[in-house]
Formats: C-alpha cells, structure tokens, sequence
C-alpha cells in the first residue's frame, strides 16, 4: 500500500454524528474535524447543536449544527436536508446517540422499553437507511458506525433488559446492513464501549464504592475515556478502514478477554 501519509485523512469528507451534543459524540465529531473533515453535529436541540458546533470550530469553518430527533424517518430526513446543504453529501454517519431507563426485568413498563428501543434500535436504523440512501445516490460509498456497546455481547446482573436488548438487536443489525450494503462500497461497523466517563456518569464515578466495583471487572483497572473511543472512530471513518465492514469492535478495556 503506498500513500502511508493519507491512511487517517478525512480531508473532503462530510461525518455526520448524531448525539454529536453528549460527550462521546462531541469527543468523536472534534477528533474528525481535526483529521480535516466537515462535521455536522445533530441532537434534538438546536441551541446545544450549535454550541457543539462552535465548541469544534470556534470560527464556524467545517462545522454545522442540525436539530434531529433520530426516532423520526422525518425529522431525520430534515436534519440530513440542513446538513447536506451546507456542507455537501454525508460521507460518514456516526450514531452515538442512545439512552437507558433502568428497571428490573421483571418491572420493565412498557413506555420504558419502546423509549429505549426507539432511540437505541430503530433510530440506529432509520439514520443508517437515510445515510444509505444519500450514499448511494452519490455512487461513492461510505462509511456507518453505530456507538453500541460491550452489552451488545454481555448481559449484565439486573436493570438493563431494554438496553442490552437493543444494543445486542443493533450489533446483529451491523452484520445484516454491512452485507446488503457491500454492493454500494458502504461499510457498517460499530464500537462497542464499556463505561466511558462523561459529565453524565460522573456523579458515580465520584462514589468510591461504585468506581471501585467498576474498575475492579475491568482489567486494564480504569474506565473509558472518550479520548478512548476517538481513535476508532477515526480509523472507521478513514480509508485505513476500507476493507472492515460487518464488525463490531470492543474497546473496553479488556472486559470481554475474560467474561
């Protein structure tokens, strides 16, 4: 392979990262910008859109925020719309947005589990179906990366019945679209974290029982960062990647070495 130096350029592409507002995807929407990439942040207000945008590219260049609820085929399309007028077609969709309502099994109430499988599940595919669409339009392929998680292949003691449900359906669904869509030279992959530190978790990490519980079944002994997830997503996004479609990849310290 020649042309070393490119292997991790984004220059010219347009990635799109849903829940671009929440920690992980801002970590990811920054690190893509950086690697020379247009990045259109979207999240289902316009105000915290923006303020991403403007967190990326404090001059506004390569960046655009889009409002999107990603459990509506409409809003969706409309948030593809705004983006792809400003920045050109999406070239690389990242989803990483998700949610979870804890509730034991056997206490799961139905609201609470279409809320989690509407946004982990169908919306995962409703936004690949939209990038879809727009990437083979253009005829040059692409690249989609859902954020799963190690619970996609874990279960774990109690409370999390919707969300392993929906990032397990979603892992499988990685495979289903990778291979429909290898035709159209668009790969589908995930990442599948374990916890990883935001400003939404820190009020557990602040708990020394918890942290130290949790640190205890990781084996490289330190939770994630979103610095952590960075580097994979770039690498999903860049033509080093262009032979791996189909794979859901652990970065997890090491959980799943050994459960």
């Amino acid at each position: 392979m020649s042309g070393h130096s490119s292997l991790f350029d984004l220059d010219g592409q347009h990635v799109m990262v849903v829940g671009g507002t929440g920690g992980i995807g801002g970590e990811i929407a920054a690190a893509c910008h950086a690697f020379g990439a247009k990045v259109s942040v979207t999240g289902r207000q316009q105000d915290r859109c923006d303020a991403a945008a403007a967190r990326i590219s404090g001059d506004g260049s390569r960046v655009v925020g889009a409002e999107m609820d990603a459990t509506k085929a409409d809003s969706i399309a409309a948030g593809f719309e705004i983006a792809e007028a400003a920045l050109g077609p999406v070239t690389v969709l990242v989803n990483s947005a998700g949610t979870q309502i804890e509730e034991p099994a056997t206490d799961v109430l139905e609201e609470s589990w279409d809320t989690v499988m509407d946004l982990n599940f169908k919306g995962g595919f409703l936004l690949s179906q939209a990038a879809a669409h727009s990437m083979i339009a253009q005829g040059r392929g692409g690249s989609i990366i859902h954020i799963t998680s190690v619970r996609s292949n874990l279960g774990i003691r109690r409370g999390y019945a919707a969300y392993v449900g929906s990032k397990g359906g979603l892992g499988i669904l990685i495979k289903q679209l990778a291979s429909e869509w290898a035709e159209h030279g668009i790969r589908v992959n995930g990442i599948a974290p374990t916890f990883i530190r935001t400003p939404l978790v820190d009020r557990y990490l602040n708990d020394p029982n918890f942290y130290n519980a949790l640190v205890s079944r990781i084996p490289m002994g330190r939770v994630g960062e979103t610095e952590d997830l960075a580097g994979i997503a770039v690498f999903l996004a860049s033509p080093s990647s262009s032979f791996v479609t189909g794979q859901n990849i652990f970065v997890d310290g090491g959980v799943t070495a050994c459960q």
